[in-house]
Formats: structure tokens, C-alpha cells, sequence
């Protein structure tokens, strides 16, 4: 129990460090990810305003994705968040791995939602 503790607190502290330096705009918003077990969710965030720009995940009901938990499955997601940035006329961001390695299904999303037009 004390070692899935510590993985928490040392997250939490990861994300603090990430969050000092980042801040969202309405011209370059932030690109914020969440990895969990089972479904990964992506939203641009504009921070001064504390708006949602748009948001993408694979509970959404129109995903049409079989396995919700691997990498496919998060690329999908940001290529879906690029299209959503696009009509909302996004063309930049800044990318926020919210404490997670950028590896695996953090950087299948990345590269699909840069694939899909967002440049970060």
C-alpha cells in the first residue's frame, strides 16, 4: 500500500512541477491529458478564461473504439481532438503530460493530434 502511495504523491508532484510552467491561452490553449486503466481523455484548456475548448475521449459515445486501453485507441482520441481544435479554429497548443511519462499511449495521442494538424 505504501509503495502505490508514493507513486501518487511523486505524480502529484510531477504535475506541479508541469503546471508552473505551463498556462493555456485562448490563442494557444493547453493540451491536457488523463491516462487511466481502462480509457485515456484529452481537453484544450484556455486558463485565463477557465474555458474547455473541446474535449475527446474513448467513453465518448461516437468513438467507435473496440479497445479503449492501448495506444490505438489514444491515437483515435487525438486525432478526434485535432479535428474538434480545427473547427474551433486551433491551430497551436501546449502540450501537458499532467505528470505521466511521454511514452506509449500519452505519445500515440500526441503524434495523432500533431498528424491531425494541431502543432505543439
Amino acid at each position: 500500500m505504501e509503495l502505490k502511495k508514493n507513486k501518487v504523491i511523486r505524480r502529484a508532484r510531477r504535475k506541479i512541477r508541469i503546471r508552473r510552467e505551463i498556462t493555456g491561452t485562448a490563442e494557444r490553449p493547453r493540451l491536457t491529458v488523463y491516462r487511466s486503466l481502462n480509457h485515456i481523455y484529452a481537453q484544450l484548456i484556455d486558463d485565463l478564461a477557465g474555458k474547455t475548448i473541446a474535449s475527446a475521449s474513448t467513453r465518448d459515445k461516437g468513438a467507435g473504439i473496440d479497445k479503449t486501453g492501448n495506444a490505438t485507441a489514444a491515437a483515435s482520441v487525438g486525432s478526434k481532438l485535432a479535428e474538434k481544435a480545427k473547427a474551433k479554429g486551433v491551430k497551436n497548443a501546449v502540450f501537458d503530460r499532467n505528470g505521466f511519462r511521454f511514452h506509449g499511449r500519452i505519445k500515440a495521442l500526441a503524434d495523432a493530434a500533431r498528424k491531425g494538424g494541431l502543432s505543439f
